[in-house]
Protein backbone atom coordinates (compact mmCIF):
# COMPACT_ATOMS: atom_id res chain seq x y z
CA UNK A 1 0.00 0.00 0.00
CA UNK A 2 1.50 3.23 -0.79
CA UNK A 3 0.89 6.25 1.88
CA UNK A 4 1.03 9.70 1.18
CA UNK A 5 3.03 11.83 2.67
CA UNK A 6 2.20 11.89 6.52
CA UNK A 7 0.12 9.57 5.98
CA UNK A 8 -2.12 11.56 4.83
CA UNK A 9 -4.72 11.07 2.03
CA UNK A 10 -6.10 13.21 -1.18
CA UNK A 11 -9.73 14.11 -0.25
CA UNK A 12 -12.32 15.71 -2.26
CA UNK A 13 -13.06 18.94 -1.81
CA UNK A 14 -15.78 19.90 1.16
CA UNK A 15 -18.65 21.42 1.09
CA UNK A 16 -16.91 24.48 2.50
CA UNK A 17 -14.45 24.89 -0.22
CA UNK A 18 -17.28 24.56 -2.70
CA UNK A 19 -19.03 27.33 -0.81
CA UNK A 20 -15.87 29.70 -0.97
CA UNK A 21 -15.86 28.59 -4.35
CA UNK A 22 -19.27 29.71 -5.49
CA UNK A 23 -18.94 32.72 -3.62
CA UNK A 24 -15.78 34.06 -5.35
CA UNK A 25 -16.96 33.51 -8.43
CA UNK A 26 -20.40 35.52 -7.16
CA UNK A 27 -18.26 38.40 -5.98
CA UNK A 28 -16.07 38.32 -9.32
CA UNK A 29 -19.68 38.50 -11.49
CA UNK A 30 -21.08 41.49 -9.44
CA UNK A 31 -17.27 43.15 -9.66
CA UNK A 32 -17.96 42.85 -13.42
CA UNK A 33 -21.41 44.12 -13.48
CA UNK A 34 -20.92 46.93 -11.67
CA UNK A 35 -17.76 47.76 -13.48
CA UNK A 36 -20.04 48.32 -16.30
CA UNK A 37 -22.36 49.98 -14.23
CA UNK A 38 -19.71 52.40 -13.59
CA UNK A 39 -18.23 53.00 -17.06
CA UNK A 40 -22.26 53.63 -18.06
CA UNK A 41 -22.51 56.24 -15.80
CA UNK A 42 -18.93 57.83 -16.76
CA UNK A 43 -20.18 57.96 -20.72
CA UNK A 44 -23.36 59.57 -20.01
CA UNK A 45 -21.61 62.51 -17.51
CA UNK A 46 -18.65 62.73 -20.05
CA UNK A 47 -21.74 63.00 -22.99
CA UNK A 48 -24.14 65.23 -21.05
CA UNK A 49 -21.41 67.86 -20.77
CA UNK A 50 -20.15 67.41 -24.28
CA UNK A 51 -23.77 68.36 -25.10
CA UNK A 52 -24.15 71.04 -22.81
CA UNK A 53 -20.78 73.25 -23.97
CA UNK A 54 -21.36 72.73 -27.64
CA UNK A 55 -24.85 73.86 -27.26
CA UNK A 56 -24.04 76.91 -25.68
CA UNK A 57 -21.08 77.76 -28.28
CA UNK A 58 -24.07 77.38 -30.53
CA UNK A 59 -26.53 79.33 -28.94
CA UNK A 60 -23.82 81.97 -28.56
CA UNK A 61 -22.92 82.18 -32.00
CA UNK A 62 -26.51 81.68 -33.19
CA UNK A 63 -27.96 84.18 -31.08
CA UNK A 64 -24.92 86.40 -32.28
CA UNK A 65 -25.44 85.89 -35.56
CA UNK A 66 -29.18 86.84 -35.53
CA UNK A 67 -29.22 89.96 -33.57
CA UNK A 68 -26.53 91.40 -36.36
CA UNK A 69 -28.61 89.95 -39.19
CA UNK A 70 -31.94 91.82 -37.58
CA UNK A 71 -29.94 95.08 -37.07
CA UNK A 72 -28.88 94.95 -40.75
CA UNK A 73 -32.33 93.94 -42.49
CA UNK A 74 -34.09 96.67 -40.19
CA UNK A 75 -31.37 99.39 -41.12
CA UNK A 76 -31.87 98.22 -44.42
CA UNK A 77 -35.40 98.79 -44.47
CA UNK A 78 -35.90 101.96 -42.12
CA UNK A 79 -37.21 104.73 -44.59
CA UNK A 80 -40.01 102.75 -45.66
CA UNK A 81 -41.34 99.48 -43.85
CA UNK A 82 -39.55 99.77 -40.22
CA UNK A 83 -42.68 98.78 -38.52
CA UNK A 84 -43.86 95.89 -41.05
CA UNK A 85 -39.86 94.54 -40.76
CA UNK A 86 -39.29 94.40 -37.35
CA UNK A 87 -43.12 92.49 -37.01
CA UNK A 88 -42.38 90.26 -39.86
CA UNK A 89 -38.99 89.30 -38.13
CA UNK A 90 -40.39 88.84 -34.55
CA UNK A 91 -42.50 86.53 -36.04
CA UNK A 92 -40.32 84.29 -37.60
CA UNK A 93 -37.93 84.26 -34.58
CA UNK A 94 -41.36 82.84 -32.73
CA UNK A 95 -41.47 80.29 -35.52
CA UNK A 96 -38.14 78.74 -35.49
CA UNK A 97 -38.57 79.07 -31.73
CA UNK A 98 -41.42 76.67 -31.46
CA UNK A 99 -39.53 74.61 -33.97
CA UNK A 100 -36.61 73.92 -32.37
CA UNK A 101 -38.35 73.40 -28.86
CA UNK A 102 -40.67 70.73 -30.40
CA UNK A 103 -37.56 69.11 -31.96
CA UNK A 104 -35.64 69.18 -28.38
CA UNK A 105 -39.08 67.42 -27.15
CA UNK A 106 -38.76 64.90 -29.34
CA UNK A 107 -35.22 64.54 -28.76
CA UNK A 108 -35.48 63.84 -25.25
CA UNK A 109 -38.26 61.65 -25.40
CA UNK A 110 -35.24 59.03 -27.81
CA UNK A 111 -32.84 59.48 -25.99
CA UNK A 112 -30.98 55.98 -24.84
CA UNK A 113 -32.23 54.12 -21.75
CA UNK A 114 -29.70 54.79 -18.99
CA UNK A 115 -27.94 51.24 -17.79
CA UNK A 116 -29.47 49.91 -21.28
CA UNK A 117 -26.22 47.46 -21.51
CA UNK A 118 -25.79 46.20 -17.70
CA UNK A 119 -29.48 45.95 -17.94
CA UNK A 120 -29.23 43.48 -20.89
CA UNK A 121 -26.18 41.91 -19.17
CA UNK A 122 -28.09 41.14 -16.37
CA UNK A 123 -31.15 39.60 -18.13
CA UNK A 124 -28.60 37.67 -20.34
CA UNK A 125 -26.93 36.18 -16.95
CA UNK A 126 -29.72 35.70 -15.47
CA UNK A 127 -31.43 33.67 -17.85
CA UNK A 128 -28.31 31.56 -18.49
CA UNK A 129 -28.85 30.65 -14.76
CA UNK A 130 -32.03 29.57 -14.79
CA UNK A 131 -31.48 27.19 -17.98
Amino acid sequence: MAHESGGERASPPGVLASLRGLAATALAFAQARLQLVSNELEEQGVRALQMLVLGAIALFCAATGVLLLTAWIVIALWDQYRLVTVGVLALLYFAGCALALRALKTRAAARPKLFASSLAELKRDRDLLQS
